[in-house]
Order: C-alpha cells, then structure tokens, then sequence
C-alpha cells in the first residue's frame, strides 16, 4: 500500500487582534475539512503582527487561550495541527517564538522555541532584531505521529543545515516549517532554502507562511512551498490568502534514499554531528555521535 500523507498549509493574514487571528484559523480549518487533511500548518507569528515590540505583548504562557483553541480545533477537526507561532512567555518573563503542536485528540505532543533569531541588517534591505524582545530555544524538535517522527522548526532556523540535519538523523521524515521571509531575504532564498534542505536530507519540506500585507510593518514573501526529497518545488502559492493542499508519498521518499543513498554514505569517521545536552548544571555533555 502507498503511504500517502495529506497536508494543508494555510497562508492567512496577520491582524492586529489576537483572537479574530484564532478565528480565522478555525473558519479555513471549516473550509478544508471535506479534504480531511491529516497535517495542517499554520505561519509563523499567526495571531501577532511580526515585529519586536509586539511579542511581550502579545505573548502567552504555554496553556493559554490561543493554546486551548488550537488544541479544541485539532481534536475537533481530527488533524494534527502545527500551531504555526506565537510568542509565549515562561515563568521567569522570558519570551520565546514558540511553534506548539497537537494530535487528533487535541493533546499537545511537540513545542519548538525557534533556535536561531532573526537578527539582521541588509543594506538597503530590511533590519530587524528578534533578539531585542525573544531568546532562543536550545534544541531541534521532533514529535511522534501515526507516521512515524516528524519535525519542525521555525523561519530562519532553516538556513543552518546541522538543525534540519539533527531531526533528520533522529528520525524525522517531513520537517515543518511555518516562515515569514521578506520582501528582501523571499525573493533570495526562500524557494532555494527548502530545495536544499529537502536536497540534503532527502526529506519534504512543508513551509508555511502568512499572506503578504504591504501596509504591515513587516511585510511578508508568502509562497507557501512544498519541496520533495528529489529537492523539487511540488507545490507553491503566490503571495495571497489561500491554502496548499498536497498529498506527500512516503514510499517516495525511501526510493529516494535507496537509489541516491546520501544519508547512508556519510563518512562517519571523518566528521560527525554530535548534539549538545545542556543540563540544568548548565555544563556539555556530548550524547552518542549521530
């Protein structure tokens, strides 16, 4: 039997009020439900406009009420749904840009605090600083499904290949992306991120990002994309509101790995990636080589 997966991402807007944001979720996820999707992905930063200021605004501990109506919306519509981001707080008044993932029954079973900030200043580009309101996370994320291990990330983490790679090598077969590339760095690199990093891995990749709006201050690239393990585009929206649907062949992906054995043919013994543990001791440790 052919292993087929059915995924949805839904390139939306961005308004300024958080709830009609959750709202918008729950009228596409109406929309799509006769295509009975198994994954859907939402953008990244979907309920709060992307800049700094905004994020401890807008930011919510884990549990809170954007939490609990994706996790209603995922049970109720019996997908697993990739929460896009949102910026949550901890204890300590940290603020994270934190992509929450639930199952079918609504029970969450990931959480990716983005790794690598977006801090950047392109000369007659865009400047931006995530750093300035976030901190980063400090590990890849990969959850269980009836699939098997999936994994996601956040935006610009996709531009360091040891962090697709670290999910690849703990097991991950599709890595979810919910982005919002700018007018400056889309155009550039957004296609060409997902091509290599499905290239390189042998794996899809599923980005998904907000529908552009040139009067926001950050303004978004949109193209919501599909790459398949051959690094081919297989579907890609345009800047607007809109939704892609695709089904992704698994079977596919072992073909790939077996006619083309990269990952196999890794020379192990002359460089490695190993992962960090950081314990509460705030020392390294090394976990076996992968």
């Amino acid at each position: 039997v052919m292993e087929k997966i059915k995924i949805a991402a839904i390139q939306m807007p961005t308004v300024a009020d958080k709830m009609e944001n959750v709202r918008t979720v729950k009228a596409y996820l109406e929309k799509i439900k006769v295509e009975k999707p198994d994954f859907v992905i939402l953008p990244e930063m979907f309920c709060c406009p992307y800049q700094t200021e905004n994020f401890p605004i807008y930011a919510e501990e884990e549990g809170g009420p954007i939490w609990q109506q994706l996790s209603a919306y995922a049970k109720q519509y019996g997908v697993y749904l990739i929460g896009g981001s949102m910026p949550e707080k901890d204890a300590e008044g940290n603020v994270y840009n934190t992509c929450y993932v639930f199952d079918r029954e609504g029970k969450q079973i990931g959480k990716h605090r983005k790794v690598h900030l977006f801090d950047i200043d392109v000369k007659g580009g865009q400047t931006f600083k995530e750093s300035d309101t976030l901190t980063a996370g400090d590990s890849d994320t990969v959850f269980d499904t009836e699939f098997g291990k999936m994994g996601v990330m956040l935006c610009f983490d996709i531009r360091f290949p040891e962090l697709s790679r670290m999910m690849v090598n703990d097991g991950a077969r599709i890595v979810f992306v919910p982005a919002a590339f700018n007018m400056t760095t889309g155009p550039a690199h957004w296609e060409l991120s997902f091509r290599t990093r499905a290239l390189d891995n042998q794996i899809y990749m599923v980005g998904c990002a907000p529908a552009r709006d040139v009067s926001a201050g950050y303004i978004s690239w949109g193209h919501s994309i599909v790459t398949d393990p051959w690094g081919r585009v297989t579907g890609m929206l345009d800047e607007n509101e809109g939704i892609l649907l695709a089904e992704l062949d698994m079977d596919y992906e072992e073909q790939v790995r077996e006619e083309l054995p990269l990952l196999k043919s890794r020379r192990k013994d002359i460089y490695q990636l190993a992962k960090n543990l950081i314990n509460s001791g705030n020392s390294t440790e090394s976990s076996p080589v992968l």
